[in-house]
């Protein structure tokens, strides 16, 4: 027995059984896959590639309106009737229209003091404005420091009100409802609502309300919204390339054709009896703005997009905040639109065209067909066709349709043009949560009407030079409290995809498999930079 080591042997029967259940399984999967999953997965790609087309022609249609706008279209002061309001010695204030600013805020500790110093330096006659700061928070101490800073500023003769309420019923939209009760507002015409971390320049009513005095069939005036933040990381240029993709083409677009687009919730001034006649503010969805806006539209109203006139904002810097933003943004769209799409057909007050306008290029393409083309078509299907090879996708659809589609999405940022791969990618990982949303939305599932606030982090003052107390590295967090699993899930999925292509593949899809793994991972542990206050 010398010279014999131990080993440890497998009974001959493991072995056995374990190439038995392999075989069976290899077995189910070939009689499954001809009649079962080649069929499904098939009809999963020619319903993308019609989704993609739907996108395609969307996207070239706006691309075709937003050139000829911008080489023949009149500038909106010409299309409109707009004559400057001019300081009358004589007159006094009396030509200038009674308007009220409202502030909602919660727990904006912040950014409080952005939003109301800007409001309060608005260049308009003191006896013709008043400021309604709608304070929601629930900190008591938060609360007390927006009390004082709107006590600061009426002590220099600015009409500032300060208004609670017992509740949070209706969550902003209950606010701005509650603000336009108040006594002291009947005898206002306008209405113009800044977030707590809007800062408007001091000529924005001057440049806005003429359109809505002169022309009464105006409702809403909105301006542009211009990011001082959008230096602060990866992150947040990927948001202002999407973002200005929307100011610069769809509202743009929207305005000039229909004169209808989507209330952005902030930075737009109202006519209140539009207002009232639309049936004022409702909070049975997250988007309550863009439900005015669609009541109102449907009732004969009018909007105007002024791209020249910008209003300073912030944008979400952690991707929690933003992924909460999202959900909000998606979820509430497409909820709305099942709440309204048969009263849009049925209504008898706006032309033909204008309903297919909003119905199926506002909401139906651009809120729900947008996100699941992208996750459904780029994040499941093609890579299940690699393991499935009897399916195929023509190159037109994998390649050149998203190439275009991208291109054309890049004019709103041309400075982040050499940004654009990662874009997409960030884009792609975001489908996934947007495409859950406009789930919930559309069959009003538990968190239909979920509102977390946006956190804000006060990145406005760095754009004046303060840049203390801001450090280049992202936020630590505990592990458990970072790990997003829906992502770390898919990019495990699509890891494996690349690696059945990179070794069985024809297309070489691994390549960009590999890439879209690495960005699903980097968002699964939240490694998405930020600059984070000391």
């Amino acid at each position: 027995m010398e010279g014999v080591s131990p080993k440890f042997v497998l009974p001959e029967t493991f072995d056995g059984v374990r190439m038995e259940i392999t075989g069976q399984l290899g077995m189910i999967w070939e009689l499954v896959k001809a009649p079962v999953i080649v069929p499904l997965l098939q009809l999963a790609v020619y319903i993308c590639l019609l989704m993609s087309v739907m996108l395609l022609c969307e996207r070239v249609y706006m691309g075709i309106v937003i050139v000829l706008v911008k080489l023949f279209w009149k500038k909106p002061d010409k299309r409109y009737k707009f004559e400057p309001i001019h300081d009358d010695e004589e007159l006094g204030s009396s030509n200038f229209p009674v308007v009220l600013v409202q502030i909602p805020m919660f727990n904006e500790r912040e950014v409080y003091k952005l939003s109301i110093g800007a409001a309060c330096g608005l260049s308009w006659p003191s006896d013709r404005l008043v400021i309604q700061v709608l304070d929601d928070s629930t900190d008591p101490t938060v609360k007390q420091m927006v009390e004082m800073e709107c006590q600061r500023w009426a002590s220099k003769g600015i009409n500032i009100r300060y208004q609670i309420r017992e509740n949070r019923v209706g969550y902003k939209a209950g606010a701005l409802k509650e603000g336009l009760k108040r006594s002291y507002v009947k005898h206002c015409e306008y209405v113009v609502i800044f977030d707590a971390d809007f800062q408007p320049e001091p000529d924005f009513l001057r440049r806005s309300i003429p359109f809505l005095m002169h022309n009464p069939n105006i409702a809403l005036v909105q301006a542009r919204w211009r990011f001082v933040n959008s230096d602060e990381c990866l992150l947040t240029r990927m948001q202002e390339m999407s973002l200005d993709y929307h100011f610069t083409v769809e509202q743009e677009v929207g305005s000039s054709t229909h004169a209808f687009f989507g209330f952005n919730g902030t930075a737009g001034i109202w006519r209140i009896a539009a207002i009232n006649e639309a049936g004022g503010w409702k909070d049975r969805t997250t988007v309550e703005d863009m439900d005015l806006a669609v009541r109102a539209s449907l009732r004969g109203w009018k909007f105007l997009y002024l791209g020249d006139l910008q209003v300073k904002s912030e944008l979400p810097s952690t991707f929690r905040a933003f992924r909460f933003q999202q959900h909000r943004w998606s979820c509430g769209p497409a909820n709305l639109f099942r709440k309204m799409v048969m009263e849009i057909i049925r209504n008898k007050k706006v032309r033909f065209w204008k309903k297919v306008y909003v119905i199926y290029s506002f909401f139906f393409v651009r809120k729900i067909i947008a996100h699941w083309v992208t996750f459904c078509f780029y994040c499941v299907v093609l890579p299940l066709t690699i393991l499935v090879p009897e399916v195929k996708v023509p190159i037109w659809g994998s390649v050149y349709i998203p190439s275009i589609i991208t291109i054309l999405n890049s004019v709103g940022t041309p400075r982040s043009i050499h940004l654009l791969f990662y874009w997409i990618l960030f884009e792609n990982v975001m489908s996934l949560h947007r495409t859950k949303a406009t789930l919930i939305g559309l069959f009003e599932a538990g968190r239909a009407n979920e509102w977390v606030v946006t956190a804000k982090l006060g990145s406005g003052q760095s754009a004046k030079g303060n840049t203390k107390g801001l450090k280049r590295f992202p936020r630590i967090f505990k592990l458990p409290d970072r790990l997003n699993t829906l992502e770390l899930g898919f990019a495990a999925f699509l890891f494996v995809c690349g690696c059945y292509d990179f070794v069985h593949g024809k297309n070489n899809y691994f390549i960009y498999l590999f890439l879209q793994t690495m960005s699903f991972f980097i968002s699964g542990l939240g490694w998405i930079g930020t600059y984070v206050p000391s």
